[in-house]
């Protein structure tokens, strides 16, 4: 039986230098996705990955891909991203004053549809759309950069996130990402997550990354 948690590798602290192998590694250490941060240095300082990255991960890996679009306007660059090879697609409710329309285009596009929340953003700005999703997901940092401390005040939205999914859309999943450790895990699962996006934890453990997904896999139950 297939595990009901779904763990992502974020390549945004892989080495790029020998990216394909690293990709390779994380994918035959067990996780379930590979995971691409995409910021414009605009919605966040930081400025990171376009759709070729995406096509270039498509091209190393079979595994799902899910694009995190930290970027103002996301709705001019979903066709770029799904046509690249994304199986789903985050935007940021922030970010996105037609966020009913955008997440429609999503799943037009055939692709899973994501909504984000930052950490400063509250829970009940996603009752409208919750309906619609196929994932939210929570940010447990402040978007930007990899290798952030875990914000232990977010986990108590992922509760309430679940809660609400639980009356209008029961199918819909809760990720998280952001200060995804062996030790805050477990935290957000028992909160409600069911996908963790992990990229310090994976890429830049001491002892690897076989070491690191699987001590990240020994926290899910029965791991």
């Amino acid at each position: 039986m297939s595990s009901p948690y779904i763990l992502t590798s974020s390549i945004l602290s892989a080495d790029f230098a020998c990216l394909g192998e690293q990709i390779t590694e994380a994918e035959r250490s067990g996780v379930d996705w590979i995971h691409v941060d995409v910021m414009d240095g605009h919605f966040v300082p930081n400025l990171t990955m376009g759709p070729f990255i995406v096509e270039t991960c498509r091209r190393i890996t079979h595994l799902p891909i899910d694009a995190h679009l930290m970027v103002q306007s996301p709705e001019h660059l979903l066709a770029d991203f799904a046509h690249a090879g994304a199986n789903v697609l985050y935007v940021h409710i922030e970010t996105c004053p037609n966020i009913h329309c955008t997440l429609l285009t999503i799943k037009e596009l055939g692709c899973k549809a994501g909504v984000v929340l930052n950490p400063g953003t509250p829970a009940n700005v996603l009752e409208s759309v919750l309906s619609l999703v196929d994932l939210v997901l929570v940010m447990t940092v402040n978007p930007g950069y990899s290798g952030q401390v875990f914000r232990p005040e977010t986990v108590s939205k992922i509760t309430q996130i679940r809660r609400a999914l639980d009356e209008v859309n029961p199918n819909a999943m809760i990720a998280v990402d952001g200060g995804i450790t062996e030790e805050t895990l477990p935290l957000t699962l028992q909160a409600g997550a069911q996908v963790f996006v992990a990229a310090t934890a994976i890429f830049k453990n001491p002892a690897g990354i076989t070491a690191g997904v699987k001590a990240l896999r020994a926290r899910f139950p029965g791991g």
